[in-house]
């Protein structure tokens, strides 16, 4: 039986990899960070099929142990600090985590467990302001975010690690993906959420950043299929992971309202335009200049071709899919809310 470590197993990425992972014959260990109150977020339920370690990326002997304990084939390091808006507010503890903590873990495996396949969850925000359309595994990197610069050290510290050590160390450049998992501090659930609890009457109106961004969006469940490709691979080579099509935040957000009922018409521009109901014309989506970036990274769209190619991978879950999922599981959600009489 293979065994495998996932760090950020509570997370989107990390319950989907489980549950893959557990699908497939393997011992499932996953780190946790200790806190006040026990949280088990989207592993709930296979809890009690997984085996949780309390480690910390910041902490390299917490994470010694942690190889000690789960002697893994295969690493999965999903752990990171991976709000792009909160790096500008918290650069240093996002350095931490996503930047140093993935040297710690690299070292705790060299250390423990040198001959251990090993996984790095990096990120198409180390393309930032894009080189070339589409971005590929050749394109020059201009990350424009903390978040992004602090990928982009653990990009390179893996690809060092394994020139140096002679380790099976890759890294996935995925670009967005989503899910009915995803946290609400992302923009995707955000809106899927407001267009539910807007169509039950719980909420007057959306705000949102820029709606021209442009974004490369595919399913979480998809694409932790190719993280685990990426491991059974014969060398370690890192890939692009996308759908190679791309979408505005605006885009998203009509094809999340039309799934709620709720036909939206646009008028205006700039930081003055506004998603109307056709129907009745109230104002349900409106721009607020304060979730602008600092920097902005206009558009992302990635090639996947050398994955689909070497490793076989193909995604099957369509965007208007994506996002016709993610609305169905809010819905559902809120319905639970209102029967409850919350508010």
């Amino acid at each position: 039986m293979k065994r495998a470590l996932i760090t950020g197993i509570t997370g989107q990425d990390g319950s989907y990899l489980a549950e893959l992972l557990l699908e497939k014959g393997y011992k499932v260990y996953g780190t946790m960070r200790r806190k006040g109150i026990v949280d088990y977020g989207n592993v709930c339920h296979i809890v009690n099929q997984i085996q949780l370690i309390y480690a910390d990326l910041t902490d390299l002997s917490s994470l010694i142990h942690a190889v000690k304990i789960s002697q893994p084939d295969e690493v999965y390091n999903l752990a990171a600090q991976s709000f792009v808006g909160i790096s500008w507010e918290q650069p240093i503890a996002t350095a931490d985590i996503n930047a140093v903590g993935v040297m710690n873990l690299l070292e705790a495996i060299r250390l423990v467990k040198p001959d251990a396949h090993f996984y790095q969850a990096a990120t198409s925000e180390m393309f930032g302001k894009v080189q070339q359309m589409p971005q590929t595994e050749q394109t020059p990197f201009y990350p424009r975010s903390p978040y992004g610069v602090s990928k982009l050290f653990g990009f390179w510290i893996t690809k060092n690690y394994r020139e140096s050590f002679e380790m099976f160390a890759c890294s996935g450049i995925l670009f967005n993906h989503e899910s009915e998992r995803r946290g609400k501090e992302f923009v995707t659930r955000k809106i899927t959420d407001a267009a539910a609890r807007i169509s039950h009457g719980l909420q007057d109106c959306l705000e949102l950043g820029n709606l021209d961004a442009r974004r490369d969006w595919g399913h979480a469940q998809d694409y932790v299929q190719a993280m685990w490709l990426f491991l059974q691979n014969e060398q370690p080579k890192d890939y692009v992971v996308a759908s190679n099509k791309t979408r505005t935040v605006r885009e998203f957000a009509e094809i999340a309202f039309d799934c709620a009922g709720i036909p939206l018409v646009w008028e205006g521009e700039g930081i003055h335009e506004t998603g109307k109901d056709r129907r009745d014309n109230r104002t349900l989506v409106r721009v607020n200049p304060a979730y602008f970036r600092p920097a902005e990274v206009e558009v992302l769209c990635g090639d996947p071709s050398k994955a689909e190619k070497e490793l076989g991978w193909k995604r099957q879950i369509s965007f208007e899919q994506l996002v016709e999922r993610m609305v169905k599981n809010d819905m559902e959600l809120v319905k639970k809310e209102v029967k409850a009489g919350y508010r």
